[in-house]
C-alpha cells in the first residue's frame, strides 16, 4: 500500500446498522454491499456473525458476494466469536476477523472487572487465535480514546506480536478532541515496538460531532484506515461519515493522501441507505444532504451564477449531484428570479425583470419556496405578461 493511500474500512452494515430500528435483511445488505464494493472501499465490515443467524448469514452471503474488497467479521475476544466469524468468512476472498478488548480504566474495571495484565494476555490470545483461520486480522482497542496512551501502547504490541495486521484505535465514546486523538496516533506510531508492521486505523463516533475531524487528525498523524459509515450512521450520534472524509482529503491535495473511492458514487449510495434504513438524512447534511448544492440567498445565487465557485468548493458531479439548486425564496434576488425564469423559457429584459420581481415578491412572501409551477403563474399575473408571452 502506498504510504499516501488511506484505506477506506466501511461499516455501514454493522455499526451503522446498529441504530435502533434500522435492521437489514440479507438481501437489503446485499444489494449495498455490491454497491460498496463498486464504489472502492477497501473493506467491508459485513456484520457480527455470532451474534444471530441472521447475521451470520449476511456475512456469509456477502463474502460470496463481493469481488474487490477485504469482508471483515467482528468478534469479542472469545474462542467461540472467532471460530464463528472464521467460518462465516470461509467464502471471501480476501477475509479479515476485527478481534478486540476494552482498555481504558472504565473498560478493564467495570466491563471486565479484571486488570491491566489479564487485558493485555487476552488481546494476544484474541490475535494468535484469529490468526490461526486467517492471515489479515485486525485489532481493536475498545474506548481507546479514553485510555492511557502509555498502556495503549502496550497492547498495541501484545497485538502485533501475535500477528495483527491492523490496529483499530476507537474513540468509542466520541470524547476525544482533534488534537488529542492525532497526538494519541503520533504516540503510537512513534512508541511501539513493531508498529510498521501494522496499519494504525481510526474508529471515531460522533458524540461531540468531532468523528470527522478527528479521523482526519488520525491520518495526518500517521493513520492509514479510515472506519467510517454512508451517511455517518451509527450507534448513539452516528460513526464518521464515509463521503465528508473522502472528499475532505480529496478537496485538500495539499495534505497528498488519497482513496480508491470512486466519489460520483457516493450521493447514489447515500439515497439507497437512507432509503434502505428508512433514516431521514438532514437537508443540510455535508455533501450528500438535499441541501448540500441549494441556495437561496440573494447574494449567494448572483455569485453562483455568474461562477460556481464563488460559493461551492465542490463540484456537485464529484458525488453523483446532477446540478447545484437555485432554490426561489422571499430572500432571492432578481439575478436568481431571471435564472429560473429563462429556464423554463422567459426571457425578461431588465424592466420586465423590475416588474416581475415585484409580484414574486408578494407571491414568496406567502411560501416557503417558489417552484416552476409558480414562476409560470407570477409571470402571467404580471402587468408585463401579455408582452412577455407574446415575445
Amino acid at each position: 500500500m502506498s504510504n499516501t493511500n488511506i484505506q477506506i474500512f466501511d461499516t455501514t452494515l454493522r455499526d451503522g446498522e446498529q441504530v435502533p430500528g434500522c435492521k437489514l435483511d440479507t438481501q437489503q445488505k446485499l444489494i449495498i454491499a455490491d454497491r460498496l464494493d463498486n464504489l472502492g472501499v477497501d473493506v467491508i465490515e459485513a456484520g457480527f456473525p455470532i451474534s444471530s443467524p441472521g447475521d451470520f448469514k449476511s456475512v456469509e452471503e456477502i463474502s460470496k458476494l463481493v469481488k474487490n474488497a477485504t469482508v471483515c467479521g467482528l468478534t469479542r475476544a472469545v474462542e467461540k466469536d472467532i471460530e464463528v466469524a472464521a467460518q462465516a468468512l470461509t467464502f471471501a476472498k480476501k477475509p479479515r476477523i476485527h478481534t478486540g478488548i476494552g482498555t481504558s480504566e472504565s473498560h478493564i474495571k467495570y466491563k471486565f472487572n479484571s486488570n491491566k495484565d489479564d487485558i493485555l494476555f487476552r488481546a494476544f490470545q484474541a490475535v494468535k487465535y484469529a490468526k490461526s483461520f486467517v492471515e489479515d486480522v485486525e485489532f481493536y482497542a475498545e474506548d481507546a480514546g479514553r485510555t492511557d496512551n502509555e498502556f495503549l501502547a502496550r497492547v498495541c504490541e501484545q497485538a502485533i506480536k501475535a500477528g495483527a495486521t491492523v490496529l483499530n484505535i476507537p474513540d468509542t465514546t466520541g470524547y476525544c478532541l482533534p488534537s488529542e486523538y492525532g497526538a494519541k496516533i503520533k504516540y503510537l506510531k512513534e512508541n511501539v515496538k513493531g508498529i510498521e508492521k501494522a496499519i494504525l486505523s481510526c474508529h471515531c463516533h460522533n458524540d461531540l460531532g468531532l468523528a470527522t475531524a478527528n479521523s482526519i487528525e488520525g491520518v495526518i498523524n500517521g493513520a492509514r484506515q479510515i472506519e467510517c459509515t454512508i451517511n455517518g450512521i451509527g450507534e448513539r450520534a452516528g460513526n464518521t461519515a464515509l463521503e465528508e472524509v473522502v472528499m475532505i482529503l480529496k478537496q485538500h491535495p495539499y495534505l497528498n493522501l488519497d482513496t480508491n473511492i470512486n466519489t460520483k458514487h457516493l450521493y447514489g449510495l447515500s439515497q439507497l441507505v437512507s432509503e434502505s434504513m428508512g433514516i431521514y438524512t438532514q437537508p443540510n447534511k455535508a455533501i450528500v444532504g438535499a441541501n448540500a448544492f441549494a441556495h437561496s440567498s440573494g447574494i449567494h445565487q448572483d455569485g453562483m451564477i455568474k461562477n460556481r465557485e464563488t460559493y461551492e468548493i465542490i463540484n456537485p458531479k464529484d458525488v453523483g449531484v446532477t446540478e447545484s439548486a437555485i432554490v426561489l425564496t422571499a430572500r432571492s434576488g432578481r439575478a436568481a428570479l431571471a435564472y429560473r425564469a429563462k429556464n423554463v423559457g422567459y426571457e425578461l429584459t431588465k424592466l420586465q425583470l423590475d416588474i416581475v420581481y415585484a409580484n414574486f415578491l408578494t407571491y414568496a412572501d406567502r411560501k416557503k419556496e417558489v417552484n416552476d409551477e409558480d414562476i409560470h403563474q407570477i409571470i402571467e399575473t404580471s402587468s408585463v405578461s401579455q408582452q412577455i408571452l407574446s415575445a
